[in-house]
């Protein structure tokens, strides 16, 4: 199997092309494997599709589908467009919906599209959450110090909730800081495409940011978010790190 290894944003991804859907998941714990395999946060199969200009299936590190994934769309839109040579404005199929992309070079811009769901804040664990799905869901502690993260508690919040956990930090109105512990993986992540957006949606809705700013993951690699005709917009580079074949075990 031919495949092709990308980064954004400090997420990884093997990404490989097929003519069929199937049930992948084996395959995908198998590449994602960082010891006995390729290494990787996300596995995505780029699939062909009559309507959109492709259609994927993506799965996480530990062989789960996941409807969605912020970095993991940057690098699927750089992939179709500089390796399929797809139009640089393009749209594509997730199991969240229809992401529009627009690739410039090695920058990327995906619409993550209208946020599905907010629910009230609420207390647990001696903090306060609110949980927001981007197309996946969120939960998400404003904190003064990001050394408070703490990789047992987003264990147990993960566990209860089957949500991704996310602790942000606003530097000022137009700048946050965001570390994530992301599900599926089951650890924290250099960063998180969709975990950022719904810091920034949250902050954006209590009047604390403005609509459009910069957010620090914990790979500090900068990105940008957006909000603008009720969509979350989400720009960043994107690394083409190699391309190679891999034998079955």
């Amino acid at each position: 199997m031919k495949f092709y290894k990308y980064c954004a944003s400090g997420n990884d991804f093997v990404i490989t092309n097929a003519d069929r859907k199937e049930d992948r998941s084996a395959l995908a714990k198998e590449l994602c494997n960082r010891y006995e395999g390729i290494g990787a946060d996300g596995f995505m199969v780029i699939l062909p599709h009559e309507k959109y200009d492709f259609e994927w299936e993506f799965y996480n590190n530990d062989g789960s589908r996941a409807a969605m994934c912020g970095n993991g769309s940057r690098a699927a839109a750089h992939f179709a467009h500089h390796i399929n040579k797809i139009n640089p404005n393009m749209s594509f199929l997730t199991g969240a919906g229809v992401i529009k992309a627009k690739v410039n070079q090695d920058k990327v811009e995906v619409s993550l599209g209208k946020i599905k769901s907010v629910q009230n804040t609420f207390e647990e664990l001696g903090k306060t959450w609110q949980l927001c799905d981007t197309g996946v869901p969120h939960l998400v502690h404003f904190c003064q110090n990001l050394d408070e993260f703490d990789t047992m508690l987003c264990q147990k919040m993960r566990q209860k909730y089957n949500a991704n956990v996310n602790f942000v930090k606003i530097l000022d109105e137009n700048h946050l800081k965001v570390r994530t512990y992301e599900r599926g993986v089951e650890d924290e992540t250099l960063a998180c495409g969709t975990g950022m957006g719904a810091c920034f949606y949250l902050a954006f809705l209590n009047k604390k940011v403005q609509n459009k700013v910069k957010i620090t993951p914990k790979s500090g690699e900068e990105v940008g978010f957006a909000y603008k005709n009720e969509e979350l917009f989400f720009e960043g580079k994107v690394k083409y790190c190699f391309e190679a074949n891999y034998n079955f075990s």
